[in-house]
């Protein structure tokens, strides 16, 4: 166990004017609270914060934060209290102390709420203060090396935890040696049985290499010292048995397939060293392709800077390369632990100025902030795993360029990286070297290649994979211009038929001096909007003619049913039952009876589609023989037969008042669970949203499920989308959708 004195010299070592004072208070206050407590070793309670102090002082930590690892069990488990630790050591460290006694033992596996919310109350410790993060891992730390003390079913909970949750949070923060020697600990005791066998294959393979990675170490240093770096230093190692064992199950190897076990680490004085090294290894050896990363010039999250690269270096060995400053070594060893502003800073001033200097803490307390509103316990841990653990995913392109996206990403994110036209033309890609789904997650230092068609065109659902704003955007501008141009060609055929019932010819060259007038900035969207029925084609005809007359004619039938008018324009038939002749120039009125459609009030041979259509719905109506209409839903498929009949096509739209009460039919097809109660919920559904089922027919699909085919009847679109979205969130339903024909 440390004395006191030992502990008090760690400190000087790295900051001779160090406050003695304190230190000596903390550890005798310590030693006096904890008293005769052991642990379940049998050792002495009070080792364990000296060690957790111990690690501290290993990553040159101010006093305060030496004071606190000592004392950061007091007040949870000794008769000490705030106030007294206030009065002592005053408020700064009683407010830490507190902090890290809030958080309770956290139970995985049984107590997910409860762990959460411990889980939230830490974080939001560390966002107030980044040194609770500080001594929480070196808790954690020593915990885990003296964990075989323990029971087992503890052990194995502890394990997953740390895996989980410390790990990850130590490699956010950069502390990666902390990190990996976390994820070492844990492993030995999730994966005991996977562990040992790593572990011997690691050291048959040292013992069968003996003597090779100080050879390599000295052609490296040798080579570097001979062109010009004197002061360059070179440090071989072997990897850990979790980096091991992580990278066989990813890349699915075995240990023989494994070609980089032994790791080398070269460090410089300058960032214009670590470019000559590389050029000096890269000149010396062949470079193994695609295994080149520059964190230097693209640092990580967590502010890491190194340059990464394989080489097939001496004795044909083949060897991964970290070539860094010292400065960044520090950082990429002990994360936001190294920043000079944190050690330089005082008070409540540290957290501050750290935050100035560290993406990473700056990054973490904002998301932090993010997460720590609204969510219920469960979501919140949910979160936290996803948005707070995970690292920039780098990747490479088959000529080794470097593409940053974000955790999560896609081959169509990567392709948007890459080139916007090369994610519009995307049809597929290779994953380093194998064809692989679009959905598929990058990993960091795949190499992916894009493969491309010129006839492709970006599906609207692509919207909902990726993860990028720029693809998001790019898939956006796509579909619009793709849906422009579908209703551009019903546009076209629109307007045609409107010019020729008016005794005009139609161009698109005499849409463009009036593009200002109707509100488009190309001809091509002017078209669409027509198609889409956004914009009348009686309103572009008087925007390209502004004297034309939409003159009607009526004439006086043969019975006394009514009035019909002929508009001369666009040559449709309106029927008006038992209405006086309207005026010249006013258009005709819908009277009892007739179909509320702008252009076909009381016609008396228009009928609907089988499938139906409801106000809000795009419409055409297509002219059948003997002057009958029957309207349809721009959806509909049946509307493909009439697409070389251009004349049959009639521009219609809804002209509903809100004293209208006319329901319409919409078809909806259902597949549900084949069950008790399944049509009662599904009924129950319709009616509290005042709809009315018409037609039901029901077929058996298979053992579970059942296919529901409803013909109901409507006010309108939004009430029919209103249904869907409450039909889908029901736990017997499987998909809903509308059925057009």
């Amino acid at each position: 166990m440390m004395r006191q004195y030992e502990l008090v010299e760690r400190v000087q070592k790295y900051k001779p004017d160090a406050n003695e004072a304190l230190l000596n208070k903390a550890y005798v206050y310590a030693m006096q609270k904890h008293g005769k407590q052991t642990r379940a070793s049998g050792d002495p309670y009070i080792s364990h914060p000296l060690e957790v102090a111990a690690i501290l002082t290993d990553m040159h930590l101010d006093e305060p934060t030496i004071a606190v690892a000592l004392l950061h069990d007091t007040i949870e488990d000794t008769s000490a209290t705030r106030a007294e630790i206030d009065e002592l050591f005053g408020e700064d460290i009683g407010r830490l102390v507190e902090g890290l006694t809030k958080i309770k033992k956290l139970d995985l596996v049984t107590k997910k709420a409860k762990q959460a919310e411990n889980l939230r109350k830490l974080l939001l410790a560390i966002s107030d203060d980044v040194r609770v993060l500080l001594v929480k891992l070196a808790d954690r730390l020593h915990n885990m090396r003296t964990l075989e003390h323990m029971r087992d079913d503890k052990r194995a909970r502890i394990s997953e935890e740390t895996m989980e949750i410390y790990a990850p949070l130590a490699g956010r923060m950069g502390m990666q040696d902390m990190r990996d020697e976390l994820e070492d600990l844990s492993f030995r005791y999730m994966n005991p049985e996977a562990y040992e066998t790593v572990t011997n294959r690691l050291a048959e393979l040292s013992t069968r290499n003996e003597g090779l990675i100080t050879k390599i170490e000295d052609e490296l240093r040798e080579l570097l010292v001979a062109n010009g770096l004197l002061n360059a230093s070179v440090k071989g190692r072997q990897k850990k048995p979790y980096s091991v064992f992580r990278k066989m199950q990813s890349k699915s190897l075995s240990f023989e397939q494994l070609s980089d076990v032994y790791g080398f680490r070269i460090l410089v004085d300058d960032i214009p060293g670590c470019y000559r090294a590389l050029g000096i290894v890269h000149t010396r050896w062949r470079v193994v392709p695609g295994r080149f990363k520059d964190y230097i010039s693209t640092p990580k999250q967590n502010d890491y800077r190194s340059i990464h690269t394989t080489i097939v270096g001496p004795s044909r060995q083949r060897i991964e390369l970290q070539i860094r400053t010292r400065r960044m070594h520090d950082i990429a060893e002990y994360g936001i632990a190294a920043h000079s502003l944190y050690k330089d800073g005082e008070g409540g001033e540290q957290g501050e100025l750290l935050s100035r200097e560290s993406n990473a803490y700056s990054w973490l307390r904002h998301t932090i902030e993010a997460l720590a509103e609204g969510d219920n316990p469960e979501e919140f841990l949910e979160h936290t795993k996803l948005e707070l653990f995970q690292d920039q995913v780098f990747c490479f392109t088959p000529k080794g360029k470097l593409i940053a996206l974000p955790r999560g990403a896609t081959p169509i994110d990567f392709a948007y990286a890459v080139h916007t036209n090369v994610g519009d033309t995307c049809v597929g890609a290779k994953i380093n070297g194998s064809i692989m789904p679009l959905v598929t997650r990058l990993s960091n230092g795949d190499e992916v290649e894009i493969i491309r068609s010129g006839v492709q065109v970006p599906p609207a659902a692509w919207e909902e994979i990726v993860v990028t704003g720029k693809a998001r955007a790019a898939i956006r501008r796509a579909t619009r211009m793709a849906i422009r141009k579908q209703y551009a060609g019903l546009g076209q055929r629109i307007l045609e038929r409107t010019f020729e019932r008016a005794g005009k010819i139609f161009s698109k060259d005499v849409l463009k001096p009036v593009l200002h007038r109707l509100g488009q900035r190309e001809v091509e969207d002017a078209i669409a909007s027509v198609g889409r029925g956004e914009t009348s084609s009686l309103d572009v005809l008087r925007a390209v003619y502004p004297d034309y007359q939409d003159e009607r004619v009526t004439v006086k039938p043969a019975s006394d049913e009514g009035w019909f008018a002929v508009n001369s324009a666009s040559g449709m038939v309106f029927k008006i039952p038992g209405a006086a002749n309207p005026k010249d120039g006013t258009a005709a009125q819908a009277g009892d009876g007739t179909l509320p459609i702008r252009g076909l009030s009381g016609i008396a041979q228009v009928q609907f589609s089988p499938a139906g259509a409801v106000p809000g719905d795009r419409i055409v109506g297509i002219m059948q023989d003997g002057n009958a209409i029957t309207i349809y839903p721009i959806q509909a498929s049946a509307l493909q037969k009439f697409e070389s009949e251009p004349e049959r096509w009639i521009d219609v739209r809804w002209d509903l008042d809100e004293a209208n009460k006319t329901r319409f039919v919409a078809r909806i097809l259902i597949n549900a669970l084949n069950e008790p109660g399944t049509l009662a919920t599904v009924a129950q559904c319709v009616a509290r949203l005042d709809i009315n089922i018409r037609v039901l027919n029901m077929i058996r699909i298979a053992t579970d499920f059942t296919e529901m085919g409803l013909d109901l009847e409507v006010w309108d679109l939004r009430q029919l989308n209103q249904l869907i979205g409450e039909l889908k969130a029901l736990d017997c339903i499987s998909t809903v959708k509308r059925l057009y024909d």
